[in-house]
């Protein structure tokens, strides 16, 4: 994927482990307060990374998809946000998942991002819980909406 302002390409772990840190930790670290140790596990090895970089190849954005259909990782620097790159990652991220034969995919929304996965065909389910003291929802995508 490429714009005039930004590209996405896949990452490598853990050739692209930098790239991935400077994103997650400026976003979820030090702008939300996630505790470095919840930041980071095992699922970074075997996970599916995007990485969105400036027109410099600067990293901007992140996602990652678990091979259980979890999509997780979604972050953009705060300068970034409004330009749709949060969309266009969430879009490679659904294109990965059906290649892969992922039909079943769920991720846990931050519940100010609740707007932002429906747009996308994610339906909330279930009640209200608390991630390193952050309200989340789980969310689902229905099959179809991998037609449209």
């Amino acid at each position: 994927m490429t714009s005039a302002e930004y590209t996405i390409r896949e990452a490598i772990w853990p050739e692209d482990r930098q790239y991935l840190r400077q994103v997650r930790e400026s976003v979820f670290v030090e702008e939300q307060g996630v505790p470095l140790e919840m930041e980071w596990d095992d699922d970074d090895l075997t996970a599916y990374h995007l990485l969105a970089l400036d027109g410099e190849q600067r990293p901007i954005g992140t996602a990652r998809l678990l091979g259980s259909g979890q999509i997780g990782r979604m972050a953009v620097l705060p300068e970034w946000r409004g330009r749709g790159i949060g969309r266009a990652l969430l879009d490679r991220i659904l294109v990965q998942a059906e290649t892969n034969g992922i039909t079943k995919l769920f991720l846990h929304a931050q519940t100010d991002a609740e707007g932002f996965y429906a747009k996308a065909g994610f339906t909330a389910v279930g009640k209200i819980f608390y991630e390193a003291d952050i309200p989340h929802r789980k969310m689902v995508l229905h099959p179809s909406a991998f037609d449209s």
